[in-house]
């Protein structure tokens, strides 16, 4: 069995109030494998893709337990100094927002540049020409001329593209995307997923997709890890999260999906509200939301158990919901 490239084993995020953002997170991430990160808004995936990169707000929140290993590195061990020589070259992020993460006053190509130089030592027109292949294999049409644009020159889907270039300069072996299609419209959409799909097969990358559309996910990912108050429900292989969930929340959040077939033509939601930071219930988070909770759910966390091969959920009740026929 290939052994994985990054390991995350309890991970735990607390404010400097001692509130947990994330709580005991695990999972695998096998080479060349994409995973989708799901849930709602406010559920921690964010937040514990940002420790993995060790890059928490230092005066709000730090990792308070657990391990983040990428090959034979544990990185939460690591000092800021050797953490720098790791973010970037071995682990690329790309952040949710291009706009604000991309320097305004900088050009494209000096800042796909600045990272080869940083961790490859390599000189001034060696970095720009690896900034011009970067900025080709994402697709960005006529790069040595726009090797030497700014950001605002850029549509969104190609400061999408640039972002995407900028991570990957140095070749990491794993990739962390944060929502990359927001606000774009569907077919630069699709484009994204797209390149993100022909990257993976190409260079054997590893990447993190985080998202909250589930179509997505069916879309682009071998595996789910679904989070829900910081706490990881289900984790396993795509075809059998979507097809049989164990965990209530899971089973929710499949049946939200608008489909093809004939109905009411309204669609399901989940009752009330996600946990806020201050207000975490006791027990499984999601009782409170849940229709099959009972006093066991509202007094016990719930321990991960097996359902299939690869797949895990936290639930005292698992779902039952059928594949699809």
């Amino acid at each position: 069995m290939t052994a994985p490239v990054l390991t995350v084993d309890g991970l735990t995020v607390e404010t400097t109030e001692g509130q947990r953002i994330v709580d005991g997170l695990s999972f695998d991430l096998a080479p060349g494998e994409i995973l989708g990160l799901v849930g709602e808004s406010g559920s921690g995936k964010t937040v514990a893709c940002r420790a993995l990169m060790r890059l928490l707000p230092p005066r709000a929140m730090s990792i308070t337990a657990g391990t983040v290993t990428l090959g034979a590195d544990e990185l939460t061990g690591l000092s800021d100094a050797q953490m720098r020589k790791v973010r970037g070259r071995r682990i690329g992020m790309i952040f949710q927002n291009p706009t604000a993460h991309l320097d305004p006053v900088m050009r494209i190509g000096d800042q796909i540049a600045e990272g080869v130089r940083l961790h490859e030592g390599v000189s001034r027109r060696a970095a720009r020409a690896r900034a011009v292949e970067a900025l080709r294999q994402v697709g960005i049409p006529d790069p040595e001329a726009r090797v030497d644009s700014y950001a605002h020159e850029f549509s969104g889907g190609m400061r999408q593209r640039a972002m995407i270039a900028v991570a990957l300069a140095c070749d990491p072996e794993v990739l962390i995307a944060d929502e990359p299609t927001t606000a774009l419209d569907v077919t630069v959409q699709a484009q994204i997923l797209r390149l993100l799909m022909e990257l993976r097969d190409r260079k054997g990358l590893s990447i993190i997709l985080i998202t909250h559309d589930l179509g997505v996910v069916a879309q682009t990912c071998d595996s789910i890890a679904v989070l829900y108050g910081g706490r990881l429900c289900e984790r396993g292989p795509k075809r059998e999260i979507l097809g049989r969930p164990a965990h209530r929340y899971t089973e929710g959040l499949i049946r939200c999906q608008p489909t093809t077939a004939a109905g009411t033509g309204l669609l399901d939601t989940i009752p009330g509200q996600p946990p806020t930071l201050g207000d975490m219930p006791e027990g499984c988070r999601f009782h409170p939301r849940c229709p099959a909770a009972t006093a066991l759910c509202r007094a016990t966390r719930p321990g991960t158990q097996p359902h299939g091969p690869g797949h895990v959920a936290a639930c005292h009740h698992p779902a039952t919901l059928k594949e699809p026929a």
